[in-house]
């Protein structure tokens, strides 16, 4: 008698846990803990604070360049045609004046002012290596062109220190010396600012003329506005690498 009655007290709790337990099976990402009395306790999983942040972080998207957009606003050909010779120029200079053996080669394409105008040193001078120490500049068609030439090849960056006798110019040829190394880089670097300088100026004169455009929508001038950055950054570091490529030669690195 007394177990009949057990089982008829037991069988609705089991039943109502069995429902609890089916319901909560159907109710997705949850835990079934059970206890010693037959009841059942339904546990959410959330996500611990520290991942719900994770996807959120991420790097900003790359400027798709598309030329032909930009060309409804700006002339993006003549831009970029600025930009290399910015950089092309500043090869030039390390060509010419940042070697770190003084060769005649370095000199004969130095700038002269004479009679105003620009000339290099050859077209006025004859250059000869006299021996692996000296070099020989002989000014005897144009002597006059003489107190400009000292201050170009002094100022050359080449660490030359001309001596002069009559119309010719003795140059000795310095050793290789750390000192030296360290005023090459220093000049290097100038260069190379002056290079990244003026495509910042190159930038900037794009960028106004997008401004000055009164018809064109917000969305798409500063979609041309980002591309421009965009441009001009990549052939400033183009420069930079160049630069540092260089530095690294004259400090012996």
């Amino acid at each position: 008698m007394g177990t009949r009655i057990l089982q008829r007290l037991a069988s609705p709790i089991f039943i109502n846990s069995f429902k609890t337990i089916t319901s909560n099976l159907n109710r997705g990402p949850e835990k079934i803990v059970c206890s010693n009395s037959l009841s059942f306790t339904a546990v959410q999983n959330y996500a611990k604070s520290k991942d719900k942040g994770k996807d959120k972080k991420g790097k900003g998207a790359k400027v798709e360049i598309n030329e032909a957009v930009i060309s409804e606003l700006v002339p993006v050909e003549k831009m970029r045609d600025r930009c290399n010779a910015a950089i092309d120029k500043m090869k030039d200079e390390f060509a010419k004046n940042l070697s770190l053996r003084s060769t005649t080669g370095s000199i004969e394409t130095l700038r002269i002012k004479f009679e105003g105008k620009d000339y290099e040193l050859q077209e006025l001078a004859q250059i000869v290596r006299k021996n692996p120490k000296t070099m020989v500049i002989n000014f005897g068609s144009f002597p006059q062109a003489i107190p400009n030439a000292l201050k170009a090849i002094q100022g050359s960056g080449l660490n030359l220190n001309p001596q002069q006798d009559g119309t010719t110019l003795y140059v000795p040829v310095p050793k290789v010396t750390k000192e030296h190394r360290e005023a090459l880089a220093k000049n290097a670097k100038a260069l190379y600012i002056k290079c990244r300088d003026s495509m910042k100026d190159i930038q900037n004169e794009f960028l106004k003329k997008i401004k000055r455009q009164t018809n064109t929508s917000e969305d798409l001038a500063h979609s041309v506005t980002k591309q421009i950055s965009a441009i001009c950054d990549e052939y400033q570091g183009q420069a930079k690498n160049i630069y540092e490529v260089k530095h690294n030669e004259l400090v012996g690195k």
